[in-house]
This record gives C-alpha cells, structure tokens and sequence, in this order.
C-alpha cells in the first residue's frame, strides 16, 4: 500500500546542543512524502521525504536566517531535504540510521498510519556549519525526531503511479 504522509499531522524537528549549556530545538514546517508499509515484510516497505530547508524554524528569527544561510544549509542552492530509505530492516549500520516505531493504523477519516522515527547524525557529515565558530559554539550531533501521520491512497491512484513508472 502507498501512503502520502499528511503534513498536517506530521512534524520533523530537531536538537542540538549549543555552548554546552542549552539545547536549541527547532522543526521544519513544510514536510511532504510517500511511504509503502508492508507489515507482513517489513523489507519490502520504503520511504520517500523531503523537507523545504527555507521552512526552518528555531523561533528565533536572527538564528534562523543565519541556519537558512550558505553557512549551514545554503537554501538558495539546496532547498530540500531528501530522505529516501535504501533498506528497511530490524538492525543498524547504515549512514543514516532512524529507529522506528510503527504505531498502526486508524481507519477514521479514510485509513491513516502513525510513525514515530528518530535518529542521531553528525551534522558535519553532510557539511553543514562548517565555520571555526560553527565548530565552537554548536555541537556536532543534532538529534532528529519525526512523528508521521500518512493517509491511505485509493487503488486507482496508486495503480496510476505504478502504470507511470
């Protein structure tokens, strides 16, 4: 089954520690997707999510203009944020592992899935903050959480997709 991920009912969101005495959190507002959940083979399921950088929000609006700057996320070159899942398993290893809780599913209001995914990254890994200061201030593990609500899409529409491809 396909699902499209509700970006009502969804959050990304983030935290890292800063000067070493505070954790900053902040989220990104704009989330869009596709997931496929197969229960009975959870290796054949897949995810596919991105994220507008530009939707950042620390609710500093200072912070968040310099996090939407060339120093960190560079919005004008790199927009979007894509995670596409190369294997869905029960085991770790991978460069970007998330932990994932599925919460089931809900057949109010069409049929809906709930997932709860969490993962650590060094932000250096993926260059971002880069800058002597970056290094100082802000550590280099970011924490991120995703809480997922996907909407069950109708036979027709996925059949669509499968003849496009």
């Amino acid at each position: 089954m396909i699902w499209e991920i509700d970006p009502t009912h969804s959050h990304v969101s983030f935290a890292i520690r800063v000067m070493s005495v505070s954790t900053t959190r902040g989220r990104f507002k704009t989330l869009r997707g596709q997931l496929h959940i197969d229960e009975q083979l959870p290796a054949n399921s897949w995810v596919d999510a991105q994220v507008e950088t530009a939707s950042i929000d620390t609710r500093n609006k200072l912070r968040d203009a310099h996090l939407r700057s060339a120093a960190f996320f560079g919005v004008k070159k790199y927009s979007t944020i894509t995670f596409t899942s190369t294997n869905v398993e029960h085991a770790g290893g991978r460069p970007i592992t998330f932990d994932v809780h599925y919460r089931g599913q809900s057949s109010m209001m069409g049929v809906r899935a709930g997932l709860s995914a969490w993962a650590t990254i060094n932000r250096h890994d993926f260059g971002l903050g880069q800058g002597a200061a970056a290094r100082l201030v802000a550590s280099s593990m970011v924490t991120i959480e995703i809480d997922l609500e996907a909407i069950q899409q109708l036979v027709e529409v996925q059949e669509a997709v499968a003849t496009a491809e």
